[in-house]
Parts: structure tokens; sequence; C-alpha cells
């Protein structure tokens, strides 16, 4: 089989055939070592162009009726890779060239980070007879450094703040340190970093 016409080119469209979305899968899987949501292995292959939605979820569950992936958790619905998954990841570096893989890793530990960063800043949204309540933890490993909770009048409002919290809350911490201590300093290079960015 001529692997040409699977180069990561601009006119790239992604994996057609079922065997080579299996075998990315159990890649993705072996190269990170640890478990993953359905939704976020599509998703990674839908958004880098390496398959359809269609393609991969049909190829995510046949991996999983096979027994090469097992669902280990499952009130969060994580999966990971079996002994036979491996197997067939192995597979991978005579079938998909090296920019697929590549691609696929890349996305695969970007998504891995936003999940890690998720679960220690958490955000919790509380629906009240008024509107809703957003509350923000900023975690420094072991400990909680900061924690605050807004008021939002709707859903959409409290998606916003969860969505801009969870995209730098290192950034908010500094925020509301440099205006609780009044530090002029910090405050300036916060000014400048916001200014820069828009």
């Amino acid at each position: 089989m001529s692997l040409d016409k699977f180069s990561v080119t601009p006119e790239f469209r992604g994996l057609k055939s079922q065997n080579e979305i299996k075998l990315l899968i159990c890649y993705m899987l072996c190269s990170v070592n640890t478990e993953l949501s359905k939704n976020s292995i599509i998703s990674i292959l839908q958004d880098n162009n390496l398959a359809n939605y269609f393609e991969a979820s049909s190829a995510f569950s046949d991996l999983f009726n096979n027994s090469n992936i097992v669902c280990t958790n499952e009130r969060e619905q994580l999966y990971t890779v079996t002994q036979s998954g491996k197997m067939i990841s192995e597979q991978l570096d005579v079938t998909l060239p090296l920019s697929v893989r590549q691609r696929a890793l890349s996305a695969t530990l970007n998504i891995l980070s936003k999940i890690k960063l998720e679960k220690e800043n958490s955000v919790e949204i509380l629906k009240t007879e008024q509107g809703y309540n957003v509350t923000c933890k900023v975690s420094g490993g072991n400990m909680e450094l900061m924690s605050f909770t807004l008021y939002v009048p709707d859903m959409l409002q409290a998606e916003l703040v969860k969505k801009n919290f969870h995209k730098d809350p290192g950034f908010v911490y500094r925020c509301m340190l440099a205006i609780i201590t009044q530090n002029k300093e910090i405050v300036k290079d916060i000014l400048d970093d916001f200014t820069n960015d828009t």
C-alpha cells in the first residue's frame, strides 16, 4: 500500500480506512500511557483533520467491542488500551507516515495538558433562584491558592466565565493578587500583558 496519499499536506483530508483510524487511536493511547474519554479521542482526530466524526466514532466502537480498548472509569467514561490494542499500535510504524503520528501525538499531549489544568483549577456552576453562582478555584499543587464566587444572570455568561478562567488561571490569580495587595508594579505588568494579547 502506498503511503503518498496519506502525507500531511494542505490538501490532507484525513484517513479513510477504518483500520488506519483504529491504529491511530491505539497509538495515541499507548503513546500517552493514560486514560482518555471517547470525546477527547474523537475531538483530537476531528480537530486535526485526521478523521471525520462518524469514521472516528465507528473505529472507536469497533476497538471497544473487540476489547482492544476498555473503559477503566465508568463515572468519567475514561478508556485505556489493552494488550491486544498495544499489539495493534505496533503496526503503526509500517502503516502510517511519521507526519500523521506526530500530529496525533502533539494534539493528544495538548488535550492532556488542558484536562490536567481544568482538574487542578476547577470551576463549579451552581443554579440559584436569581441566576448562577460560578466558583473558581486556583490550585498550587497540594494546596488551594485562591477561591472566589461570581454571580452571573444566565448560563451563557457562566460558561463564558468558566472558559476564560480555564484559559489562564495563573493570570486570574495574578490579577486578584495585584488588586488585593495594591501592587502597582504587578498591575502595570498585567495591563501590559493584557494590552499585548488584544
